[in-house]
């Protein structure tokens, strides 16, 4: 016996979807497919489109997937070589025919095909068994403050990764769900989100959002200045690897309260030859202070915009820091005494855009209200 399938093709009416038949869907419909005339739902994903990593989240199973942001590419076969952690261990080890491209600078798409291929390969590993007729509905979380085209960049790119209908909702809203706060209540939310590339704050009440901003720092802004504190201080070249391991094991927004050494590994820069240089916290603290003191000035000058009687709603119940970026030693603190606030660290900072998301795919009128389409 052949089964046969085929897909209903869905035309913007009013409100409303209308089918072949004439058929009136609501004005949300999932990813449905018909299979011997059933209507059979496709799974919805979230996803956090990050500069660092890219995490997503499937219907029904939590997050799937946590892989670096990164593609390598194989020039003399025109084909993508590795994805995610795979391609992370080729940066700065890789011959010249593997270019290894991270697809997201600044939060923003800079490589839309190898945004592309990123996300085909996420979406194949979150649903291994997703059939080639079977089309997701995706949630997305991006930056605040990008532009329209940044926007249909990232929406493009999704559809053409075979999902059926693509929502767009702010990072910081996002985060602001997958943290528990009450959003929908009428007090005063405010959520800072740390990632890669941007710093995204948000206040949110009535599940609104009162204020957002979005500045262009965050991990990698960390990493390029203790980059470049290497070369000045000790002559010595180090890579994006390296920083970010000196980052994790001994960086910190404020000198640690036992003096913490590390041997850091590079390329002199004027002998030409391998070195090892130890290296202390409080000077990794100091090479720290201009993205860290960005961040606390964006947090200050958010603070100042805020209506009053939110700012007293925030004066009683703080401020949350979200993203991998707040997993920096001491930022709470320096954050905390630079505004006199209560600051709270997420449970789960590295997933917690993602967490939101996923819970907007089960409340569709959270997700119409919040999507930044």
């Amino acid at each position: 016996m052949t089964l046969r399938i085929r897909s209903v093709t869905l035309v913007r009416h009013g409100p409303g979807l209308l089918d072949r038949n004439g058929v009136c869907e609501s004005a949300h419909v999932p990813s449905f497919q018909f299979f011997k005339g059933v209507r059979v739902r496709g799974v919805d994903l979230a996803i956090d489109l990050g500069t660092a990593n890219t995490c997503v989240y499937a219907h029904g199973s939590g997050v799937v997937v946590n892989e670096p942001s990164i593609v390598a590419f194989n020039t003399q076969k025109s084909q993508v070589e590795a994805v995610g952690q795979a391609a992370r261990e080729m940066l700065g080890r890789m011959p010249p025919h593997i270019r290894v491209v991270r697809p997201l600078r600044d939060g923003v798409i800079a490589d839309f095909d190898a945004a592309e291929q990123m996300l085909r390969y996420f979406v194949r590993m979150a649903l291994p068994g997703l059939k080639s007729w079977m089309r997701p509905r995706m949630v997305i979380g991006v930056p605040s403050e990008i532009t329209q085209v940044e926007r249909r960049a990232v929406r493009d790119s999704a559809l053409r990764a075979r999902a059926s209908e693509v929502h767009l909702v702010d990072e910081p809203i996002a985060a602001a769900i997958g943290v528990g706060m009450p959003v929908s209540e009428p007090v005063g939310n405010m959520i800072v989100d740390i990632g890669g590339g941007t710093t995204d704050i948000a206040v949110i009440s009535l599940s609104g959002v009162v204020y957002s901003r979005s500045v262009r720092i965050g991990g990698d802004a960390m990493d390029e200045a203790i980059i470049l504190h290497c070369k000045r201080q000790h002559k010595l070249l180090i890579g994006e690897r390296t920083a970010e391991a000196v980052k994790l094991g001994i960086g910190s927004a404020t000198p640690l309260d036992e003096p913490t050494r590390m041997e850091v590994k590079g390329r002199h820069a004027v002998e030409g030859v391998p070195r090892i240089v130890e290296m202390t916290d409080a000077e990794i603290c100091v090479a720290l202070s201009d993205p860290v003191r960005g961040i606390v000035q964006a947090i200050r000058e958010a603070l100042e915009c805020v209506p009053p009687e939110l700012a007293a709603d925030i004066y009683d119940r703080g401020l949350t820091l979200s993203g991998g970026g707040s997993m920096l030693r001491n930022l709470d603190r320096r954050v905390r005494a630079e505004t006199g606030l209560p600051v709270q660290l997420a449970e789960d900072p590295l997933t917690s855009v993602v967490m939101g998301a996923g819970r907007m795919l089960n409340d569709t009128k959270l997700l119409k209200r919040m999507s930044a389409n």
